[in-house]
C-alpha cells in the first residue's frame, strides 16, 4: 500500500494528503472504470501533472482490490532492468566494483568489499549487507536508501550473451510500494545508460 514517501511527496506536490485523496475518489469513481479512466478523471477533475495521476490511480486501484503491475506474494513490490553492451563481462564487472563504478549504484564507499556478510555504507547514506557475491557473475544485499524505513533486496547480474556481448541485470524486490518502483525504475535505467556511456568511451580509447 501507499508509503511514507509516497504520502509525504503527495501532499507537497497536489496539496491534499492521501486520505484527502481516498476521500475525493471514493465519491467520484466508478468501480468499473479502467485504469486509463481513472487516471484520466484524476488528471482532468484535479488538474494534477499526468504522472501523478498515474501513480495516485494505481495506488487507489490497490484499494479496490487491483494488483499493480510488479506487486508479487513473495518479493512484494518489484522492478527489473537491463542493458546489453558490446564489453567483454570481465570488463563489465570490473568497473561495475571499481570505486568509480561503484559510485553509480552505490556511492563512494572505499571500504566496499566483495564478500558475503560485508556490510558497507556509502558516503552518500546508502548502506545494507552482502549475502551473496560470486564474481564475475552475481552479487545479492540489502541495499538502503536513508530517508528509507526498510531495505529493499537487491540483485546484480552479469552475463555474457550467445554473441559475446554482455547483459547487466539488475533486480531489486521488497520496495515500498508502487510509487518507489517508479522512482527506482528511472534510477537504474539512467545508472545503466551511465554505465554503457562509460564502457563505450572507454573501448573508444583502446
Amino acid at each position: 500500500m501507499a508509503g511514507s514517501i509516497f504520502k509525504q511527496e503527495l501532499k507537497q506536490a497536489t496539496g491534499s494528503s492521501w486520505e484527502e485523496w481516498i476521500g475525493k475518489l471514493d465519491r467520484n469513481v466508478d468501480k468499473l472504470w479502467s485504469h486509463e479512466q481513472i487516471k484520466r478523471h484524476i488528471v482532468e477533475e484535479y488538474e494534477v501533472t499526468d504522472d501523478w495521476g498515474e501513480w495516485i490511480a494505481v495506488m487507489y486501484e490497490q484499494l479496490m482490490g487491483r494488483n499493480p503491475v510488479g506487486m508479487t506474494k513473495d518479493a512484494g513490490v518489484q522492478i527489473g532492468v537491463r542493458r546489453t553492451i558490446d564489453v567483454p563481462k570481465e570488463m563489465a564487472w570490473d568497473f561495475l566494483t571499481s570505486p568509480q563504478g561503484l559510485s553509480l549504484w552505490i556511492g563512494e564507499a572505499p571500504n566496499f568489499r566483495l564478500q558475503a556478510g560485508h556490510e558497507y555504507e556509502s558516503k552518500e547514506g546508502i548502506f545494507g549487507k552482502i549475502t551473496v557475491a560470486v564474481p564475475y557473475h552475481k552479487l545479492r544485499m540489502t541495499w538502503q536508501r536513508p530517508e528509507w524505513d526498510a531495505p529493499s533486496r537487491l540483485q546484480l547480474y552479469v552475463t555474457s550473451t550467445n554473441a559475446g556481448r554482455t547483459t547487466v541485470a539488475i533486480h531489486q524486490e521488497m520496495l515500498e510500494d508502487v510509487y518507489m518502483r517508479e522512482v527506482m525504475r528511472r534510477h537504474w535505467e539512467e545508472m545503466l545508460k551511465r554505465f554503457k556511456n562509460h564502457m563505450e568511451t572507454a573501448l573508444e580509447r583502446l
